[in-house]
């Protein structure tokens, strides 16, 4: 299940989170967003239970993008327990994705 982070729900769903949590920063209008969207939206699948993986819209939640210092989108943020635990900026492959999720899980 792909979650939607905001300002209302981002201190329960991803700080106080018991998996660890990836938020995709993105933006309807960004290319490079919309290509990672179904790689996104497919791992949101394979590793649901294990992690969370969800959007959080910058034009939506500028305050959140201020937050942790989104500069270039997609950003995508991994936590563990309430802390950062890696970034990844930009359009990648999902095999880099993938293996950083890997990463993180073990």
């Amino acid at each position: 299940m792909e979650y939607k982070f905001t300002s209302t729900n981002f201190e329960k769903e991803v700080l106080d989170a018991e998996i660890p949590v990836l938020v995709d920063f993105y933006a309807d209008w960004c290319g490079p967003c919309k290509m990672m969207a179904p790689i996104v939206e497919e791992l949101a699948g394979k590793y649901d239970g294990r992690m969370k993986i969800g959007k959080c819209n910058i034009d939506e939640e500028d305050g959140l993008a201020r937050l942790y210092r989104v500069m270039s989108i997609p950003t995508m943020k991994f936590f563990v327990k309430g802390k950062e635990a890696g970034t990844i900026v930009g359009a990648v492959a999902q095999e880099e994705l993938e293996a950083q999720i890997t990463k993180i899980l073990s």
